[in-house]
């Protein structure tokens, strides 16, 4: 027994070093983000865009592109019944543990999950009306995550009246949130919810409470000045419940702006910005550096990509020399090169395109526009949601690998 208690000790030793490494939140210093080992932490992965919210373009479509006008052009062909259906199936295959594990194997440390606010309320959308489906669909995606050790962000990316004032937030054309209270407040309440829900789960990194508040389409100079209270009414009800996990907040104009922002107001912050379509050289990101610089914070890019297999791999070079980290956009899209996988586009599929590109303002429209076969265009529609299943999917090498990743297969 005396030669067993060196060893018994030694396991509980281990033990207890693995528990407590696992139940430790990442954290900030200074312009670090620290990682549960105390030593900096450098996010590198890709956002799950299209599942929680779809977008049109991600289907092929141009008019059609935020999730309750390609939900009503699809009900158009397919039907509300069967409308329903798709939506579960797509929920339920578009990402999956076999995804998670993939992403995990290239070597990348995180993900960016978009949501939609809908998901946590009795709205309808995407084909149901439970306000427990969005915890529902993310403890089982965090669950995987926490298997592979690939840590999340949490992103509302539509928010209550809308917080951009284009598609991506699925509003109503302007950014509403800003100017209606009971959106803030509505806002608050989930963002709350959702940190009580999750605030003991070391794997998620943190909150990005607003992706791209107010687009440059509107009186920014007036609407700016919003932003920032807003976003300490949400911090302020999230430190409530949940002291643990970053806070990631995001500049006015598309995540550009941070001239709204002033001194940090919690000790946990991040600031994220996005940048698509720019030359990849020092002048695009000198603002954000020298905003972190000014207030000693980390910064992040949430989002970026969509570009060459040459611009993302300058890009991210350019962002690491800097000490930003990055989470490239998209994971997953049909027929397309610049994203980490890539689907077929099934044929038949120009149908679906021609009818969501038609006249349908009124009902007389839509049934000028009415496909001649619906059957096969349903065969058409659920023909994406096989494609699309990891395992009839491919690695988009050159993309991957620009990004200091493995490609795998």
């Amino acid at each position: 027994m005396k030669k067993l208690l060196p060893i018994l000790a030694i396991v509980m030793a281990s033990f207890s070093v693995s528990s407590y490494a696992q139940g430790k939140f990442i954290s900030v210093k200074g312009k670090e983000i620290i990682g549960a080992d105390g030593k900096p932490f450098l996010i590198r992965g890709t956002n799950l865009g299209n599942w929680l919210v779809p977008e049109g373009y991600m289907f092929k479509l141009k008019g059609i592109n935020s999730p309750k006008l390609i939900n009503q052009a699809f009900a158009e062909i397919i039907g509300p019944d069967d409308m329903r259906v798709f939506w579960k199936q797509f929920l339920d295959t578009y990402i999956t543990a076999e995804d998670i594990h993939y992403l995990k194997s290239t070597g990348m440390n995180s993900i960016r999950i978009p949501f939609n606010y809908k998901l946590f309320t009795n709205e309808d959308y995407m084909g149901d009306n439970d306000a427990t489906r969005g915890f529902k669909y993310l403890d089982k995606v965090i669950a995987w995550c926490k298997k592979e050790n690939l840590y999340v962000i949490l992103d509302m990316h539509c928010a209550p009246g809308g917080q951009t004032g284009d598609n991506i937030d699925d509003g109503y054309g302007y950014p509403f949130l800003f100017e209606s209270r009971p959106s803030q407040l509505l806002t608050i309440k989930i963002w709350k919810q959702i940190a009580d829900h999750y605030k003991n789960e070391s794997i998620i990194l943190g909150y990005d409470l607003l992706n791209e508040p107010i687009a440059h389409y509107f009186k920014v100079d007036s609407l700016n000045p919003y932003l920032e209270p807003l976003y300490k009414e949400i911090t302020q009800a999230v430190r409530t419940v949940d002291k643990n996990h970053l806070i990631f907040l995001g500049g006015a104009q598309w995540d550009s702006n941070f001239k709204p922002f002033g001194q940090p107001f919690d000790s946990k912050l991040v600031y994220t910005f996005h940048k698509y379509w720019t030359p990849a050289t020092i002048d695009v990101i000198k603002d954000y550096i020298d905003f972190r610089d000014k207030y000693n914070v980390p910064i992040y890019v949430g989002e970026t990509g969509e570009n060459t297999d040459e611009w993302v791999r300058d890009f991210r070079i350019l962002l690491e020399k800097n000490n930003i980290g990055w989470h490239y956009w998209p994971y997953k899209k049909m027929d397309n090169e610049r994203g980490f996988r890539t689907f077929a586009q099934p044929e038949g599929y120009d149908k679906v395109f021609d009818y969501t590109e038609k006249n349908r303002q009124t009902f007389e429209d839509i049934r000028k526009a009415t496909p001649e076969d619906r059957k096969k265009l349903k065969e058409v529609l659920f023909k994406v949601l096989e494609n699309s299943k990891f395992v009839n999917t491919k690695p988009n090498k050159g993309y991957i690998e620009a990004l200091g990743l493995t490609a795998g297969q």
